[in-house]
């Protein structure tokens, strides 16, 4: 039996500077600019060294935060507005049409984003390839696990839940669980406080 030794309901001395006039996107920023710094450094590198491979290839322009966040937005704002095909969002057609997307961004660029998206040096050295299964976003994984224990303690009273993120690509561990919805995925073990953050 350990004694509980964390503050109360949660709050924490290292998140003293989040004030309630912070608004959901100054804190969201505080947990995610290191991420979509490092997307912008992996993806412009990446992009690099596949123009290293061509002479004559004109490049483009790198890829900017500002661009990095709109993509973002694109890609969550695809979830809510399913269509059959990606070149589907910036479609002129009337019945189809959602402005949103060519105001954003246009298709062509956020194909190319998509296309050299990374999230870590594929040549960097003193990185375990065999026996690391997440070595390309390990440092996404740091960057995010480091952030939310900096700006979060919770609070005494927790829940240990398990959820199965759908996910039908090829990674070696990829659950099936005929009895649930969404029967291939990945396992996850999330701890969630009695207010419902996780």
């Amino acid at each position: 039996m350990h004694n509980f030794i964390g503050a109360p309901n949660g709050k924490s001395s290292d998140a003293a500077h989040i004030t309630p006039e912070f608004t959901p996107l100054s804190v969201l920023l505080l947990f995610f600019v290191e991420i979509v710094t490092l997307l912008v450094v992996e993806t412009n590198r990446y992009y690099h060294q596949f123009l290293d491979n061509f002479e004559d290839r004109p490049p483009q322009r790198e890829v900017t935060e500002a661009e990095m966040f709109s993509f973002l937005a694109l890609t969550l704002q695809m979830g809510h507005t399913v269509q059959d095909k990606l070149e589907d969002y910036w479609t002129k057609m009337e019945q189809l049409c959602i402005p949103f997307y060519g105001q954003m961004m246009a298709c062509a660029r956020y194909c190319h984003i998509l296309r050299f998206l990374h999230f870590m040096d594929n040549n960097r050295n003193g990185v375990d390839k065999t026996d690391d299964r997440l070595w390309k976003i390990r440092d996404l994984f740091e960057i995010i696990r480091t952030n939310f224990s900096k700006f979060y303690n919770p609070s005494e009273h927790l829940a240990v839940d398990e959820v199965i993120v759908k996910f039908k690509g090829r990674v070696l561990f990829k659950q099936y669980i005929p009895k649930k919805r969404k029967r291939f995925g990945i396992k996850m073990f999330k701890p969630c406080n009695s207010t419902g953050y996780t």
